[in-house]
């Protein structure tokens, strides 16, 4: 996997990569040391892992994750333990606490691991039914179905009718195997089904706002309204 680390301490960026020396199976892609500098990384970069400072100069690490559209996966790194709860709702998998031990480090690569491993594999059918359960219940559920995909911390909410069941992957994480010709990332929290768009209105901001079958709406984000109208030659 490829991670990226982020903080502003170069000495803290040194020790994490010396961690990170035994699993071989994680490349350190870059080193920076602001959310600005980060935020430029991950466009171009790409990594699937993000290991997160909090407090940092001009903006914390929690409002760079906040600003980001398509987040890799995201360990905090930090020495003040009274953000873990904000961390967690904002979808981090892990919240390490430096001195980061050897072990603790260990148990955060397995959950990334983890989570990951959805992204394997070919383009998720649009027609083969997926089993989902919610608690004692379980759907057989055919994307075609699905009208919005809605990240709900670490795990997705599948709008299928009146109902929400969970699905126990990240929304970056599925987006990956999901055919891009029937759903688009509206916003850091939604992906939406197209085949389901009824029309499409303008915002006051000029952000595009997606009428869907039986009336829901969908306001996508300035950044990925302009995304649509170029890939789709609006």
């Amino acid at each position: 996997m490829k991670a990226l680390i982020v903080d502003d301490e170069p000495i803290a960026r040194r020790e994490l990569r010396r961690l990170l020396g035994p699993h071989a199976d994680v490349e350190v892609v870059g080193e920076v040391g602001s959310a600005d500098e980060a935020q430029r990384a991950v466009a171009t970069l790409g990594p699937d892992l993000m290991f997160l400072d909090i407090q940092m100069p001009r903006r914390t690490g929690m409002q760079l994750l906040e600003s980001l559209e398509n987040a890799p996966q995201v360990v905090f790194t930090t020495a003040h333990d009274e953000h873990a709860l904000r961390a967690f709702e904002l979808g981090a998998l892990d919240y390490l606490l430096k001195p980061i031990a050897p072990a603790r480090l260990a148990t955060a690569l397995d959950r990334v691991r983890q989570r990951l491993e959805i992204p394997a594999g070919e383009t998720l059918s649009m027609t083969k039914p997926l089993l989902v359960r919610d608690g004692d219940e379980a759907w057989l559920v055919t994307l075609k179905d699905v009208s919005l995909i809605e990240a709900a911390g670490n795990y997705v909410q599948l709008h299928f009718g009146e109902r929400r069941p969970l699905l126990l992957h990240a929304l970056s994480a599925l987006e990956r195997r999901l055919d891009p010709d029937h759903f688009f990332r509206a916003s850091r929290s939604l992906i939406v089904n197209l085949d389901h768009v009824e029309r499409f209105d303008t915002g006051v901001r000029l952000e595009l706002i997606a009428h869907l079958r039986g009336g829901k709406t969908v306001a996508f984000s300035r950044r990925q309204s302009v995304q649509f109208r170029r890939k789709r030659g609006l």
